[in-house]
Parts: structure tokens; C-alpha cells; sequence
């Protein structure tokens, strides 16, 4: 802080601070209109991404990784957004995105229209307490009313078609919806063999989804059990063990080393020699325990070196080593298994068990993965995503990971509303009629909140190559005239404007979830009337 030693024409001495020229200061209409600016400069980046018709982003990282996306959450997250509003926009998508998984780039839209009829009421000098006070009112109405314009979709073990329908509606607008079907029927399966269906609970920590570049998408496979990104330790062992017992160790195949600093000094050839005979020991005695607990396969998190590997060729016990963290506990789950920390706490009690262990090769490449299958606990799957290039596998796996999101959700609660907007358009029209029977001067900040609604489907429509205003006229007329909520934008052109027969589903607590975070950000993003800014002393 800087500041001016001086003295008044009597010579008193006093200090002048120089702070207020280190800050920058917006205030009043002037801070909320900036911050309505920088939000709808971010929801507009992603709002041709929106829809089965939206198109891809592609984002070049510092480092130079290229990432190409229709997601919003990874647009969003993926971009270095400065500005503090911006960044609030970015949360709102990652927020969705953890809670629902699904639909981030439609809150991120909504979000934008909202703000953009915000200032609109601004500028005819309506105060921002009181559009904060009518869009609650609005979002209110529309929630309660998606309610009413859901529809339950049965579904059980046996019959799984509605839940594949809304995994297709998912990846409808992704990178791999040419093998739209397949992806679908992964995610449903994945999901169902994982899912407990008592509790209505879905563990995402039980489905690995593993990415190998080569191939093409339609080799992508679900697996019940587990894949190693890594391949036997020798060579000349075996590539497939049946009814394999493992022993998951997370000790190293290697003598104990001092922990402490001391150093072991070798003066003579005698002293070498019994150095290498208590290696070689400790060596067997290591296989043998393994072997005596009944074990014909070894995985362990470390590493070891070329002569107890060896050993174990020469034992016929087939090792895979290093094998991260989280692959040695999803094989722990899988093969009923206990991981062993000690080479003494082994027993055939702690052995996992699995039907076949092999090696699978890929192409020319001498690339090689573990397979996992038939285990004792059927519960863990591993998907294996296959792709030309390593930005079709990334984008193939967030698009199956929105997918498993989206079966999830209907597990928990199978609500679902109509997709191609039709939701939107229906709440947009219930909200304007309450809006009729408000005195008060909230009716316009709800009216505003029904034609941020309408921003959705003409988007679709513009994202799809059709007139938006002439599209969304047409589909509101119709459910006003027809009473029917489930018409829709029609994205495919496929003539039909029922989202009912077209199976376009979206999950009820999805579309639920938009409407009142979108709000909730908006509210607040209206309340901050103050933006004071300290610049750094170097600036």
C-alpha cells in the first residue's frame, strides 16, 4: 500500500493513503447489467451444442491436448473462463452434471434466457428484487406443473425397452449415435447388472470404463468383470488361466530393505555370495507361500525384478504386476478376494476366484489387456470403449457415461417428461396463464420466465436447420389447441411432432433439477449490485 508523507500550511505532519486508485468499482444497475453480459457471452458459446443436430467444440488445452465435445459440463469446464460470473456458470453445469449427469448444456441455456429477459425488465426499470421475487414464482408454477405432465415408465429385469429408449434420447445428439442402439443396450446393461434394485441405488464405483484407441465403435464390448490395462509379466507364461485363484498382494516380490538411512557394506566375495543365497530364499520362501495357499495366479501393485520373475516361471504361476489402486480393489470386489499386504497373511480364504483369466492382443501393436471374466461377484463390469482416435474413445466414454447417468436416474425414479422441448413449451404455456391472474408487478418478470422457456425449443429448431419463431408458433399452438403436452420440436424432420411416439424420454428429476438451479443462479447473479476489484501493485 502506498502511500504520501506530508505536512498543512501550519507544518502538522499527516499521511496521505493512496488505495482507491488500486480499485476498480461498478455499482448498481450498471454491476448487474456487466454481470448479465459476461453470463449470456458463456450460454451462447454453448448453445449450438444443444440438441440431437448440435454441433462439437473442439478445445485446445495449454499443453496442446486436443479434446472435441458436445458435452456443456466438459465445454464449460474445459474453458479458462476469468470472469467471476462466468466461472458461477461453469459450477451450475458441473453441479448438473454430478448430481444428474445429464442435460448441462440445457441449465447452462436456460440459465442465459433468463438473464437476457432479466435485462430486458432492467431497462423498463422494474427492480432486481422483485424479477428475482416472480421468476421464483415461475419456476415454482413450472415445477409443479412438470409434475403433472410426467408420465411413469414402467420397467422391469425383464423388460428393459423404455429404459433403452431414454439412453438412446441421451446419446442422440453425441459423437456415437451411428451405433446409437448398441451404446444404448451397453448402458442399460451395465447399469442393470451393477444396480440394487431394493434400495434403488446404482454404484458408478463397480462400472470401469476402459478406452483402447483402434478399432472402431462398433467393437466397443461390456464385459462382466474386470480389464487390466496391462499383460503378463513373462512372456513365455500362459495367455489363459481357468478356474483361476488369485492372490492380490499389494507387498513387492523383493528382500525387506532397512527403513532406515543405514547402508550395508560388502567387503568380501563370501559376504556377496550369502547376500545373493538370503535373495534367492527369500525369493522361494515368497512362491511358496503363494503356492501353499492354493493360488495359480498372482496380481500385485508393485513391481519386481527379473529373478523372481523367473521364479515364478519356473513355479508355472502366472503374474501381472503393477496394477493401480483402483484396478487391484475393483479385482478384490470382483473375484470376492482380499487384498494381502503381507506375503505371511496369506490364506486360501483370501484368494479371489474367477472362472478364466486371459490375455487379449490388439492389432499389430503388441498391445495386450488383461480379461477378468466369470467372476464370483457378477456385480462389477468393465465397459471397453474402441475408437479410431483417441478423441472418439474420450468422447465415446463421457457419452456413455451421460447414458448410465440417465438409466440410473430412471432406476431411482422412473418420472419421465417429453423430450424435443415439449416439457418446456407446455411449462412455458401454464406459466403464462398464472402470470393473467397476477396483480402484482411480478406477473412480468413470470411472463419473462415463459419466453425464456420458449428459448429452448427454437434453439433446437435453429440447432436442427428449421425456422425457430415458425417451428415454436406452430408446436404452441398445438398443445394449446390439442391439449396435448407431449409435442415437441420435431429435430429429425421425421414429420412427426409427437415426442410420445417419436420415445424421446427425458428423465422427470433431470429436467426438474434444470429448472430450479438455472433459477437459483439467476437470483442470484440479480442480487449483486456491487463489484469492487483491488489490482495487484504490479498492474
Amino acid at each position: 500500500m502506498s502511500a504520501i508523507y506530508t505536512t498543512d500550511e501550519y507544518g502538522r505532519p499527516f499521511i496521505i493513503v493512496r488505495e482507491q486508485d488500486k480499485k476498480s468499482r461498478k455499482s448498481g444497475i450498471e454491476a448487474t447489467k456487466s454481470h448479465i453480459m459476461a453470463a449470456k457471452t458463456v450460454a451462447n458459446i454453448v448453445r449450438t451444442s444443444l440438441g440431437p443436430r448440435g454441433l462439437d467444440k473442439i478445445l485446445i488445452s495449454p499443453d496442446g491436448d486436443i479434446t472435441i465435445s458436445n458435452d456443456g459440463a466438459t465445454i464449460m469446464s474445459q474453458m479458462a473462463i476469468e470472469n467471476q460470473i462466468g466461472k458461477l456458470l461453469v459450477e451450475l453445469s458441473k453441479s448438473q452434471d454430478d448430481e444428474i449427469g445429464d442435460g448441462t448444456t440445457g441449465i447452462v441455456v436456460l440459465a442465459g434466457a433468463l438473464l437476457e429477459q432479466a435485462e430486458e425488465l432492467l431497462d423498463r426499470g422494474i427492480h432486481p428484487i422483485r424479477i428475482s421475487d416472480g421468476f421464483e414464482k415461475a419456476c415454482k408454477i413450472a415445477v409443479a406443473h412438470l409434475d403433472t405432465v410426467s408420465d411413469v415408465i414402467p420397467w422391469s429385469k425383464e423388460d428393459t425397452s423404455d429404459l433403452f429408449k431414454c439412453a438412446k434420447t441421451s446419446l442422440g445428439s453425441k459423437i456415437v449415435n451411428k451405433c446409437h442402439d448398441q451404446f444404448a443396450q451397453i448402458a442399460v446393461d451395465a447399469i442393470l447388472a451393477v444396480a440394487d434394485l431394493e434400495r434403488k441405488d446404482v454404484d458408478f464405483e463397480l462400472i470401469k470404463v476402459e478406452g483402447k484407441v483402434g478399432g472402431e465403435l462398433a467393437d466397443t464390448a461390456l464385459v462382466h468383470g474386470v480389464i487390466i490395462d496391462k499383460d503378463f509379466s513373462h512372456p513365455q507364461m500362459p495367455k489363459e488361466v481357468k478356474d483361476a485363484k488369485i492372490a492380490i498382494l499389494t507387498c513387492p516380490f523383493e528382500p525387506p530393505k532397512p527403513k532406515t538411512k543405514h547402508k550395508l557394506e560388502i567387503t568380501t566375495v563370501k559376504e556377496f555370495e550369502e547376500l545373493q543365497k538370503y535373495e534367492r530364499e527369500t525369493f522361494e520362501t515368497m512362491v511358496r507361500q503363494v503356492k501353499e495357499c492354493g493360488a495359480n495366479i498372482v496380481a500385485c501393485q508393485w513391481g519386481f525384478d527379473d529373478e523372481a520373475n523367473s521364479l515364478l516361471l519356473q513355479h508355472k504361476l502366472p503374474a501381472i504386476r503393477w496394477v493401480g489402486g483402483p484396478e487391484i480393489e475393483l479385482l478384490a470386489i470382483a473375484t470376492n478376494g482380499r487384498i494381502v499386504p503381507r506375503f505371511e497373511d496369506l490364506s486360501s480364504e483370501k484368494l479371489g476366484s474367477a472362472g478364466t483369466i486371459r490375455e487379449m492382443s490388439f492389432g499389430t501393436t503388441n498391445e495386450n489387456m488383461i480379461v477378468v471374466e466369470h467372476c464370483a461377484n457378477s456385480k462389477a463390469v468393465t465397459v471397453l470403449v474402441r475408437g479410431g482416435n483417441k478423441m472418439i474413445v474420450d468422447e465415446a466414454k463421457r457419452s456413455l457415461h451421460d447414458a448410465m447417468c440417465v438409466v440410473r436416474n430412471l432406476i431411482v425414479n422412473n418420472n419421465v417428461v417429453y423430450g424435443g422441448a415439449a416439457a418446456e413449451i407446455s411449462c412455458s404455456i401454464a406459466v403464462e396463464k398464472a402470470a393473467d391472474q397476477v396483480s402484482s408487478i411480478e406477473q412480468y418478470a413470470m411472463r419473462s420466465f415463459a419466453r425464456a422457456l420458449d428459448v429452448i425449443p427454437m434453439t433446437l429448431a435453429e440447432n436442427s436447420g428449421l425456422p425457430p419463431i415458425e417451428t415454436l408458433s406452430y408446436v404452441k399452438s398445438q398443445q394449446i389447441k390439442q391439449g396435448i403436452s407431449s409435442l415437441g420440436v420435431d429435430c429429425m424432420d421425421t414429420g412427426i411432432n409427437d415426442m410420445k411416439e417419436q420415445f424421446v424420454f427425458d428423465p422427470l428429476i433431470s429436467k426438474r433439477q434444470q429448472f430450479l438451479l438455472a433459477t437459483q443462479l439467476v437470483k442470484m447473479i440479480l442480487k449483486i449490485d456491487d463489484v469492487i476489484v483491488h489490482r495487484n501493485d504490479e498492474q
